[in-house]
């Protein structure tokens, strides 16, 4: 079995059985706060970086360099395979774009950088989609829409609320803004893994346990929308995921915590 393949069946256990939830406790959660915000100054400062004419290599290398300096390793780098420590996707490219010295990064793009952080046994996980210069008005309402669905998840986050709760709300404002949901890949459970249960679908479904949320639940909750068909397909790469209708993709996700008042982004860029 191919590499990308055991990925894949990796994340279809987890939305098939009947999950295996970790609860963190407060010393875990510290340790998170730290590769999580390693993750989120990261992304913040290839936000404030990125210019049209530099490479998706040269994010990769930056990207590198900082989580390492900042004493984490790369959580990507070498997982089931994958060479890189970010995930760089350009236009209609979903996810698992791996970074090039020849994917030269132009004025109107929308750029999605997924990165993560591995610190003292714990995985920081989250992404951000980046319009590059100007771009065209169907690209920054995708955008927009993608940050602000991912949000009408995590306002869903507290005990005693659902999975399907983040669910419904993602679904419910990206239909409402005329945009589709990709349903191939969907958010998970982090911490001592990068991919742990549960399954965090965007949309409603039937494929898993409604579980309740718990405090010390750790989310990756990642909404991905498509300005056209919600179908993809992987390309002779193994890994870049991009839209079967060539439209244009966004997607945003934070590391979320389940507190007993609610939720905490423990990946909010605004705290570095």
């Amino acid at each position: 079995m191919k590499l990308l393949d055991k990925l894949f069946d990796q994340i279809a256990q987890i939305r098939l059985r009947k999950p295996a939830i970790s609860l963190k406790t407060p010393a875990e959660i510290e340790v998170m706060r730290q590769s999580t915000r390693i993750v989120a100054t990261v992304l913040k400062e290839i936000s404030q970086m990125v210019k049209p004419g530099m490479t998706t290599a040269d994010l990769d290398d930056y990207a590198e360099q900082r989580i390492r300096e900042m004493g984490a390793t790369p959580s990507f780098k070498g997982y089931h395979g994958f060479p890189a420590s970010i995930c760089a996707c350009i236009n209609n490219e979903v996810v698992h774009g791996i970074p090039s010295r020849k994917k030269i990064i132009r004025n109107g793009d929308l750029l999605k950088i997924d990165t993560g952080a591995y610190y003292k046994e714990f995985h920081g996980d989250s992404c951000i989609t980046i319009a590059v210069g100007q771009v065209k008005p169907t690209a920054a309402k995708l955008m927009a829409a993608a940050e602000a669905a991912l949000y009408q998840g995590i306002a869903q986050v507290k005990p005693g609320n659902s999975l399907l709760d983040i669910a419904g709300a993602i679904e419910d404002y990206a239909k409402s803004k005329g945009f589709t949901i990709v349903e191939d890949y969907v958010g998970h459970g982090v911490g001592r893994n990068l991919h742990e249960d549960p399954a965090v679908f965007n949309f409603r479904t039937r494929q898993l346990p409604n579980v309740k949320l718990q405090p010390g639940m750790t989310l990756a909750i990642e909404p991905i929308l498509n300005a056209g068909s919600r179908h993809t397909k992987v390309l002779a790469d193994r890994w870049t995921v991009v839209t079967l209708d060539n439209s244009l993709s966004a997607q945003f996700e934070h590391t979320v915590l389940v507190t007993a008042e609610g939720y905490d982004i423990l990946s909010d860029r605004n705290l570095v």
